[in-house]
């Protein structure tokens, strides 16, 4: 959508998610924005649209139109009761009728009107207010300012340039948060962030205020500029724009400029001080004679200096600096040349450099202590500089083990023949040669194809008997039909090739044997379908409900929990209209222990046949802690006369379930970050440390997740291959901080979605092969760390508000091919998701689906039904090459990190979700009942269902409950609060301080806390 509006013509400005009314007002305001456009998927929109709309009108700025969309999710109702406030909601029939384009100008259209017929006057500017700085400057930027010649002031002028992808815009904000924090909030600062106009089209993306966490209303004020045509790089009239935030009162003027390579000299004459940003990525050292800024520019800035080659960077730009200077009296280490890496928080090096501009500029000392460094000293990747290129490795590994097979199958083929003939002719050179055939087949290859027969017999067996962990369990092989078919549990190949069986025992193999991909284990429970009870609305006593509804019966408990987005995103409710209207809606509200213990009250979480699945990311360690400590305490209550110490080692070594936290789709994807990246994945390591330390081996510490990136927009082959990456990833970062292999890896699990493509009839066979011949052949891992385990979820984003009923249709469809791939765990979505909570009926009917396929379905009777099929064989292949190809583009932009950073996963995302939207539009993508069969409007099924709101009952329990909590600790939380601050600023493991912190303080309290510590999360375009 952004990107239609910037071919329109519009300069948008893109605020990314999680977005407070205060927020999004306080932007429209200073940006003097015609218009606003929000897209609300998670419940508590009346509330929001009315406040923004409420918000607007009290800051004078009640004539910007707003826009909004939430799918199916808005109700006909609500979008009639929002139009009377003035807002316009577009529903999936508006999508269908009009397409994305035809949205989009629509929304040009209605919002269009003239910014300039209500220039302030120089006194009104002169007050200071942001609502007559921003006009002003809009009057400024269209030419129709009277007063330009009584603009004045003194404030210097910091200049901001440097190349594209430098990270300026972080840079600025880290900057501006030690200015802040140094000056005590005494100084007014103004920002003026420039960006280039596109030359076809006219429109711009001003993507620097999405970047910015350290603004604050009051005290920071920040315009986003497009050059509009301008033959520079800065618009002509940017120094009456610098005047006029002189004249309103600001301090200190910030201007930041788009970088377009070697000559960004434009801003020297307008800043009192220059700061030129690079990167140590610059070429060869002669590269830099021309880059004319470091001739002109006062301060120069290597940011991203944990970068390999930065200390070779810093010196040659420094002997760059000194021979443009010709400063050749002293040594190169003095020049104004600072290495920063504004991606970690709290990096010294930023605070050199801001420390020496505060010099320059003529600002007093405050109160932030000196730093003797010049570089950053602190800089450390995630994943080691040289590993940087793990992806291609295993993508070689792979390949190399794919090529090995190829050879050996072969050479196996040839051994075989060689014998057949020698049982037909006995001539001794022909059995040198078969001798000679046979010696090059590796061993462990001749041991499985010698012990083939008796693997047959014993498969051939009424029953198979397995010690695991010292216990003797006996599986049924044989199922009778009610026509008295004999059905095989597991199905063998009946080739009696040696070729054809090499290939089969490499590439397949049977369940629960290397490389696993038929499955991890040999056989299914008897008795237990794989079935995930989901559920998540309202306050803790509510969802608990559900629980034991959908419990009700079932021979094991799996649940698994959906958060309202008010917890997603770490916040304690609140009665602020934008928070209100979100508690408890699209999920369950978990603010403290208390609500911990009610949510899963009932139900024994130490029991074998019990595991809780979390889904939740950002602040998922404190989520984690709270679930922990509420099943110690379950089982501290039930055995009051054990010792305590024995009781919760108990607890953490049999515990089970999961928890999503993985951090790095939902950089990628579903956008539920809060901490900066570099601490949530620390956080997530030292969640892993103490589950080693503490023998938790029953419980993932992460759900590496490709659901959500699905979700987003992501083709199959994206989502896996995303998805497998970041779990290597993790991968690399725990090896990093010294842990072994073995210790971590049967905590990973995964979570993949299952849509109606070809492709995901394989991904789950593709996922298990690539990961276990990647973790036995590069890592050296054990075979319990080879063993991928996941979850399948139906796809949500084949829900469809059009003709709900036919949903079940295609999420019946997406299971058996989940069940088919021998999925670990399965969850099937409501038909009425695609637009609100389900119902407790639509819950029944999806558990329905899974547990008829499992009950009833005569095929459910084999466990390996995709084996032997030669189009799932020549899927498997396609997908697995496809997937290995996806690991070297990642490769060549740094590892999944390197390419976050440059936002490949995002753009290939929205490109793919781009496409199918597109190809839903045009019907080239048949939907049924959405682009085609379309019912007659009097249809029944059109009509929307019931929607399912947290009550207004529920809401106000959650913040008497959070009350009564805070009053209950507000003596041990204070205490509490700085101790998990200490651990996570001195580098001590946060999860084990959060273990005591989460049985005083809210989640809301420790969001904040890890706030000041670890940095918020720096959105992206």
């Amino acid at each position: 959508m952004r990107r239609i509006l910037q071919t329109q013509g519009c300069e948008v400005i893109h605020l990314g998610h999680d977005r407070s009314v205060d927020a999004v007002v306080t932007a429209a305001v200073q940006e003097d924005v015609h218009g606003v456009a929000i897209s609300s998927y998670q419940g508590g929109h009346v509330e929001y649209f009315g406040y923004l709309v409420d918000l607007l009108a009290e800051r004078g700025a009640g004539d910007v139109k707003v826009f909004g969309g939430g799918g199916g999710v808005i109700a006909p109702d609500e979008i009639a009761t929002l139009k009377d406030k003035g807002v316009l909601i577009f529903s999936p029939d508006d999508g269908q009728r009009l397409g994305l384009a035809g949205m989009i100008s629509s929304v040009v259209e209605a919002a269009r009107r003239d910014l300039t017929h209500d220039v302030p006057t120089l006194e009104e500017l002169r007050s200071g207010t942001d609502h007559a700085l921003a006009r002003a400057i809009s009057a400024i930027e269209a030419g129709v300012a009277p007063w330009i010649g009584g603009l004045h002031g003194t404030a210097p002028v910091l200049g901001i340039t440097g190349t594209g992808g430098s990270g300026k815009s972080s840079l600025t904000d880290e900057l501006i948060r030690r200015l802040r924090t140094d000056q005590q909030d005494k100084l007014r600062i103004a920002v003026i962030a420039v960006d280039p106009t596109r030359r076809r089209g006219g429109g711009a993306l001003l993507g620097d205020r999405i970047r910015m966490n350290a603004l604050q209303p009051g005290r920071t004020f920040f315009r986003s500029l497009a050059t509009r045509g301008a033959g520079g790089q800065v618009p002509e009239y940017l120094p009456d724009v610098i005047n006029a935030c002189r004249t309103a009162g600001y301090d200190l003027i910030i201007v930041e400029t788009p970088g377009i390579g070697q000559g960004d000299t434009g801003i020297v004459d307008l800043a009192d001080v220059s700061l030129y940003v690079m990167t140590p990525e610059f070429g060869a050292a002669s590269q830099l004679e021309k880059i004319d800024m470091l001739d002109f520019a006062d301060v120069v800035a290597i940011n991203k200096f944990e970068r390999r080659g930065a200390q070779d960077a810093y010196r040659d730009v420094c002997k760059q600096v000194m021979r443009n200077r010709e400063a050749f009296g002293g040594p190169w280490c003095e020049m104004p040349v600072f290495g920063t890496s504004a991606a970690q928080f709290n990096d010294d090096g930023v605070t050199a450099l801001y420390q020496h501009l505060r010099g320059l500029l003529g600002l007093a000392e405050g109160v932030l202590p000196a730093v003797e460094v010049r570089t950053s000293s602190q800089s450390a990747s995630v994943v080691p500089a040289e590993r940087v290129r793990y992806l291609a490795e295993i993508a070689s590994c792979v390949r190399g083990y794919r090529a090995e097979t190829t050879t050996i199958a072969d050479g196996a083929r040839k051994a075989q023949h060689l014998r057949t003939a020698l049982e037909e002719v006995r001539i001794e050179a022909l059995e040198h040669l078969a001798a000679d055939a046979e010696q090059r087949i590796p061993q462990d290859v001749r041991t499985q194809l010698a012990e083939w027969p008796q693997t047959v017999a014993a498969y051939n067996r009424p029953e198979y008997t397995t010690d695991i962990r010292g216990r003797v369990h006996t599986t049924q092989l044989r199922k009778t039909t009610l026509s008295g078919s004999e059905i095989p549990r597991v199905a063998l190949p009946r080739t009696q090739d040696h070729g054809e069986l090499v290939r089969f025992l490499r590439e397949e193999n049977l369940p629960g044997v290397f490389p696993f991909t038929a499955g991890v284990f040999r056989f299914k429970r008897d008795a237990e379908s794989p079935a995930r009870m989901f559920a998540g609305e309202g306050d803790a006593r509510r969802t608990n409900r559900r629980f034991h509804l959908l419990a009700q019966g079932q021979p094991a408990t799996r649940l698994s929990t959906a958060f309202d987005s008010v917890t997603l995103y770490g916040r304690d409710p609140d009665l602020r209209p934008d928070i209100y209207g979100k508690v408890g809606t699209s999920g369950v509200s978990i603010a403290t222990l208390d609500d911990m213990r009610e949510l899963y009250a009932g139900f024994d979480l130490c029991d074998p046949t019990t595991s809780v699945s979390m889904t939740i990311n950002g602040p998922a360690p404190a989520i984690l802690a709270m679930f922990l400590n509420a099943a110690i305490e379950q089982q501290l209550h039930a055995h009051p006369d054990e010792n305590a110490e024995h009781v919760r080692e108990t607890v953490l070594k049999t515990v089970r379930g999961t928890v999503q936290a993985d951090i790095l789709k939902e950089d990628q994807g579903q956008n539920t970050c809060i901490f900066s990246t570099e601490f949530s994945l620390r956080a997530m390591a030292d969640v892993q440390e103490w589950f080693i330390e503490n023998g938790v081996r029953n419980f993932y510490s992460v759900s590496i997740s490709g659901y959500h990136i699905a979700e987003a927009g992501a083709n199959p082959i994206s989502q896996l291959a995303f998805t497998l990456a970041n779990g290597f990833t993790y991968v690399e970062s725990y090896l990093a901080r010294g842990m072994s292999i073995d210790d971590f890896a049967p905590n990973l699990s995964f979570f993949f979605s299952n849509g109606m493509d070809a492709e995901y009839t394989v991904l789950g066979r593709v996922a298990r092969r690539i990961w276990a011949v990647a973790m036995r052949e590069r890592y050296g891992a054990n075979e319990r760390s080879q063993k991928l385990k996941y979850h399948v979820q139906t796809s949500g984003r084949s829900l469809h508000a059009q003709e709900m009923n036919f949903n079940d249709i295609r999420t019946t469809l997406q299971a058996l091919c989940a069940l088919y791939d021998n999925a670990n765990s399965l969850h099937t979505n409501a038909y009425d998701e695609a637009v609100t909570t389900p119902t407790e009926q639509s819950v029944r009917r999806a558990l329905a689906i899974q547990l008829i396929i499992d009950a009833e379905w005569g095929l459910s009777m084999n466990e390996n039904p995709l084996q032997g099929s030669y189009v799932v064989t020549e899927l498997t292949d396609l997908v697995e090459e496809a997937v290995l190809a996806e690991f070297e583009r990642i490769s060549e932009r740094g590892g999944v990190l390197g390419a976050m950073e440059t936002g490949y996963q995002r753009g290939r995302i929205q490109d793919e979700s781009m496409l199918y939207e597109q190809r839903k539009h045009d019907g080239s993508l048949p939907l049924i009942g959405v682009n085609t069969f379309l019912a007659g409007h009097d249809d029944e099924d059109r009509k929307p269902p019931a929607l399912i709101r947290a009550t207004e009952a529920e809401k106000q329990s959650q913040l008497d409950r959070l009350h009564a909590f805070h009053e209950k600790h507000r003596h041990e939380a204070p205490a509490a609060l700085a101790e998990l601050k200490r651990a996570a600023a001195e580098g001590g493991n946060v999860f084990d301080a959060l273990m005591q912190a989460v049985r005083c303080c809210s989640l809301g309290q420790i969001t904040e806390a890890f706030f000041e510590v670890g940095g918020q999360y720096r959105r992206n375009v």
